[in-house]
């Protein structure tokens, strides 16, 4: 029995932080990658024309996207992929742009 709790609270410990630990990494990755372009909390810089995230019709898939290929619609930087991102990094950054509101 002593094992079987053991196993269990190594379970819990190694799999729900996970979830929270990529929430977390993504407002990092966002803080450190993307506010200085677009403010904080996603709303954007005016004085600079950056657009705000925070509210944005694009999926997260689309965002990833944006990030991991960029599109030749946009300006410089999103026109080519985002340097420094993974595929993991850029998820877990939609996932928190998602989460601006």
């Amino acid at each position: 029995m002593k094992k079987f709790c053991i196993a269990m609270a190594l379970i819990l410990v190694v799999t729900v932080p996970l979830s929270i630990m990529a929430a977390e990494d993504g407002a990092a990755l966002f803080k450190t990658k993307c506010a200085n372009c677009h403010g904080a909390g996603g709303e954007g810089k005016t004085a600079t024309k950056m657009p705000a995230v925070k509210g944005t019709a694009l999926t997260a898939d689309q965002i990833v996207e944006l990030l991991t290929k960029g599109t030749a619609e946009r300006r410089v930087p999103h026109k080519k992929p985002t340097s420094g991102f993974t595929a993991d990094q850029a998820k877990a950054v939609a996932d928190y742009v998602k989460t601006l509101k």
